[in-house]
């Protein structure tokens, strides 16, 4: 293992880069430090009244300022991490062996020192939470005995939990990555991190919560994803990296997305939080708007990148550190930290007092009214968009249609079926998710069940006939011998991994499609997740995902790093089917109503039988596994038949080149045959 690890190369001309943890190290402590000041100095502005409308003792200085500066620090690390994984993974290239280079390998070293920060901060940010929430000194929290009790009773200190856990497996997996493939894992343990925090604070409760929450996952990724790379490149062409202006170019691309993103995801959130009239009179308002500004400010500097910087770093060789992106990437890296800073102070202030109305007990638990029971005309028209899920289908629709379009001005053709195939998909994920299907989702049983039968196998289906890996193959171009590998590169080496050959094994698929229903609602699993946000989230994407893994097997038109017959296809088909429709029964012959108590609490404002209801859902996953079998069975037998027929094409042209020559054989063999009878 040790001959096998990457060292920096003494060659000038590959990256000689041993001083870039240094220049991390250096640039990350002004940054976690000045964020932590300006965290602080919004928390004095608030302190006094966050206590009050909280309704719990001073817990003194320790917890007051501790909490703010340790979250501050947190923050820009796991920034540093996910940014430097994935500047790693997609900005600079590997070897040709696979192994990463040396700006990837001390990146990926950056990125673990960092991930085990933010795990520190976590772990520190327990004992922090318990004392703010009870009003105990942090002494006392600190004691193990209320440690241990508190815990069980403090949400904000399980998400500190939650979060310390898949910082340190972050961790490891950057620790321990030596090829290109690892990062992914690297990357997905980094942005999970996350996810505790997103789902946790002022987003998390009230109405509206849903979009609120919805809204700061995005919010943070992308603000988490714009400032760890920036650090990154910025590093990297302070540390003279070979591929500095690769790097540069394609973190410009990224941050334009993110700035995007973060833009509208941070007006989406202010909107639920904040209304209009409390901007300006309110210190909640304020600190919204003071993030506004340095959101602009952030924008611009990265509107002068495009413009004027990215080109200098090809002419500027020998003065990288005295190059224009070098001076104004610190003048960002600083106003980010900045920013940073304010929301953490803003994450402590307590929104205006206006939104904490009354709310009724289905508002309070799915964050928005449902007053009337579903009727066809609701379902169509009563609309709630879904900023992950519909966001998601919209894109999808649209980086398809651009590939189509791109093929179409190269002078190539593409199937039109294809392409209805897909943008059908893509409507049938938003109606799923948004309209007054995904709208009652959550309130009812058998509504649950129709969008989950849509999305795992309706969606799935269509998404799957669009082909959209050939289209990415067909539409990008490829990057060439001897120039680094380019997202064409990329998708064939994800569709050729390790990991894509084990889950496209047709047991592994057909487990992770079909068994995780019965784990799902018959094992018990339904009950303990549906009161949380996080778990309608994963539930909707294990859907997807699980069903397009599935139907990739077994009629999908993309390349697959598992060839698999017509009639083993069609065995795959068949040999789930009775495993579907068993669940229904089952399903429907359940004497307990599964989540009685979520659903119970609702107190939806009309009377319905939740027995019936999930004797309906049963039903409709019995009934649901038709429709798609006829969809599945037209394509095998059309996939059959173009199969065969490009198998008689390639036989006639081989008959053309060689004049029959194998026909001629067997004719003469049958005359020699006759001659001897």
């Amino acid at each position: 293992m040790t001959s096998a690890t990457p060292t920096a190369p003494a060659d000038p001309g590959r990256d000689s880069m041993r001083e870039q943890p240094g220049v991390v190290a250096g640039l990350g402590w002004v940054l976690t430090w000045l964020a932590a000041i300006v965290a602080v100095g919004v928390t004095v502005l608030s302190a006094s009244t966050a206590l009050e409308l909280a309704g719990v003792p001073d817990p003194g200085a320790a917890t007051t300022y501790g909490l703010p500066i340790v979250t501050a620090i947190g923050q820009v690390s796991i920034s540093i991490a996910v940014g430097a994984t994935i500047f790693a993974a997609f900005f600079v290239p590997p070897q040709q062996d696979g192994f990463l280079d040396v700006g990837g390998y001390r990146a990926m070293r950056v990125a673990s020192t960092a991930a085990l920060v933010w795990a520190a901060c976590a772990v520190l940010l327990v004992p922090l939470s318990v004392s703010n929430v009870s009003g105990q000194p942090l002494t006392s929290a600190l004691s193990p005995s209320n440690l241990i009790t508190s815990i069980g009773q403090v949400a904000d200190a399980r998400s500190w939990l939650w979060t310390a856990l898949f910082a340190v497996l972050a961790a490891v997996a950057t620790r321990v990555s030596l090829r290109w493939g690892m990062t992914f894992v690297g990357i997905f343990f980094a942005v999970l991190s996350l996810m505790p925090m997103a789902l946790a604070g002022h987003s998390s409760t009230g109405g509206n919560h849903d979009l609120a929450t919805n809204s700061l996952i995005l919010h943070i990724v992308g603000a988490t994803v714009w400032l760890g790379g920036l650090v990154a490149v910025l590093t990297y062409a302070l540390a003279g990296g070979r591929w500095r202006a690769l790097a540069v170019r394609r973190f410009s691309r990224v941050a334009f997305w993110c700035i995007v993103v973060v833009g509208i995801s941070g007006v989406i959130n202010s909107m639920v939080r904040v209304p209009l009239g409390d901007l300006f009179t309110d210190i909640y308002g304020q600190l919204v708007l003071a993030k506004l500004a340095a959101l602009i400010v952030l924008g611009a500097l990265g509107a002068w990148h495009r413009r004027s910087t990215i080109a200098s770093l090809d002419a500027d060789v020998d003065s990288v550190g005295r190059s224009a992106f070098v001076r104004y990437g610190l003048i960002e890296a600083l106003v980010f930290a900045v920013t940073f800073g304010i929301a953490v102070g803003l994450s402590r202030t307590p929104p205006p007092a206006g939104e904490s109305a009354d709310l009724t007990a289905v508002e309070s638990q799915v964050g928005y009214r449902i007053d009337a029971p579903p009727t066809f005309g609701r379902i169509l028209g009563d609309w709630r968009f879904d900023l992950l899920f519909g966001t998601a289908a919209i894109v999808l629709a649209a980086v398809y249609l651009c590939g189509v379009l791109r093929l179409r001005k190269r002078g190539d053709e593409w199937p039109i079926g294809r392409t209805v195939s897909w943008v059908l998909g893509c409507a049938a994920l938003l109606f799923a998710t948004s309209s007054g299907l995904g709208r009652y989702s959550p309130g009812m049983f058998s509504i649950h069940m129709i969008s989950h039968m849509m999305m795992s196998m309706l969606v799935p289906v269509l998404l799957v006939m669009g082909g959209p890996v050939t289209l990415a193959l067909r539409a990008l171009s490829p990057a060439g011998r001897g120039n680094p590998p380019g997202p064409r590169e990329w998708i064939q080496s994800a569709i050729h991994s390790p990991v894509s050959r084990f889950l496209t094994h047709p047991a592994i698929a057909a487990v992770l499609f079909v068994g995780s229903f019965y784990v799902l609602y018959l094992g018990g699993l339904f009950d303990s997740v549906i009161q949380y946000h996080a778990a309608h989230i994963v539930m909707n994407l294990h859907f997807l995902l699980s069903g397009y893994l599935f139907y990739w097997i077994v009629i999908g038109i993309d390349p697959a790093p598992r060839q698999v017959s017509p009639v083993a296809k069609l065995g795959i088909v068949w040999g789930s089917l009775p495993f579907h429709a068993f669940f229904g029964v089952a399903l429907m012959m359940t004497s307990a109503v599964i989540a009685e108590t979520y659903y119970r609490n609702l107190h939806l404002p009309w009377n319905y039988s939740l027995f019936d209801d999930q004797r309906v859902g049963g039903g409709i996953a019995w009934a649901a596994g038709e429709v798609p079998l006829v969809i599945i069975m037209l394509a095998l037998l059309i996939q059959w038949r173009k199969q065969d027929m490009k198998q008689a094409r390639r036989f006639d042209r081989r008959a053309d080149r060689d004049h029959d020559a194998d026909l001629e054989n067997y004719n003469e063999m049958l005359r020699s045959l006759n001659k001897r009878g």
